[in-house]
């Protein structure tokens, strides 16, 4: 009986690339029919290039300075990087042990709800007192903004368990590990990278908030440079830049989650949806 099913699976890992390289080639004509229309538009409507410039305006002057934008994109790809990643490494432990402890719960769950709440751009002018001018202000920055939804998400994904599932499990015997392995942490995963793909969404702003308060490097300072120099076109230049360096942060951990989860009935339902178009 197993045979039948083993074909459809392996059809499926092997049209895998065949489906993202169709799904990349539809967001790419999606993003070339936008800066069409908004080429057009401009030219048409003739809209000053101080307020709205042209799309190949934006790439000319992006190709004059380049370089300098991408050395700069290097240093906010590592705040991005490094902050979410702390956040990652310290949420789903926290998470867990909140979940499944009622003194955490009643004591350090409010503290977290507390920081949430306070605005963060209100936090960076005290972490630039702390710890200077330096990559640490943003790291925490982007430490910050990361770390609720992640912990909020692996909570919810914790505490998701079915009470039935677990007294059979226990019944079978079955230690605390193989517990944890088996039915804790798969029923957990889909919660998880919910919250890991909202934190990788709020990273990218997180980071560019903590180098408009205080930076001399950074895709956040040449964004000041530029709105300050009234030079719009690289101000949508460097928007856009910082834009794709989320879109990276957000799409690896999307392919991280089809990789850990294709049994999720989200991935599945992806797979056919790509299958009837």
């Amino acid at each position: 009986m197993n045979v039948p099913l083993a074909a459809p699976t392996t059809a499926r890992w092997l049209m895998g690339p065949f489906r993202w390289l169709c799904g990349s080639r539809r967001i790419l004509l999606s993003f070339v029919l936008l800066f069409l229309l908004w080429e057009g538009s401009v030219r048409l409507l003739g809209v000053p290039a101080y307020l709205l410039p042209p799309p190949s305006m934006i790439f000319s002057e992006f190709l004059g300075r380049w370089s300098r934008v991408m050395q700069h994109t290097l240093i906010t790809a590592q705040e991005i990087v490094a902050g979410y990643l702390a956040a990652v490494l310290i949420s789903i432990p926290l998470a867990f042990v909140i979940a499944y402890s009622r003194f955490m719960e009643s004591t350090v769950y409010p503290i977290i709800v507390f920081f949430q709440i306070v605005p963060k751009i209100a936090i960076a002018p005290l972490f630039i007192i702390w710890f200077g001018f330096g990559f640490m202000p943003k790291l925490l920055l982007v430490f910050l903004l990361s770390f609720f939804p992640i912990v909020v998400s692996s909570i919810a994904g914790f505490k998701s368990v079915d009470a039935e599932i677990m007294d059979l499990a226990r019944s079978t015997g079955a230690s605390s590990v193989m517990i944890f392995r088996k039915i804790r942490l798969p029923y957990a995963l889909p919660s998880i990278f919910t919250g890991l793909k909202v934190a990788a969404a709020l990273s990218a702003t997180a980071a560019v908030v903590a180098e408009f308060v205080a930076s001399d490097k950074g895709l956040g300072y040449l964004l000041l440079e530029f709105n300050g120099n009234l030079n719009t076109s690289m101000v949508f230049a460097t928007i856009i830049v910082l834009s794709i360096v989320g879109l990276v942060v957000y799409y690896t951990v999307e392919q991280i989650e089809r990789l850990v989860i294709p049994w999720h009935v989200s991935m599945q339902k992806e797979i056919q949806n790509v299958d009837y178009l």
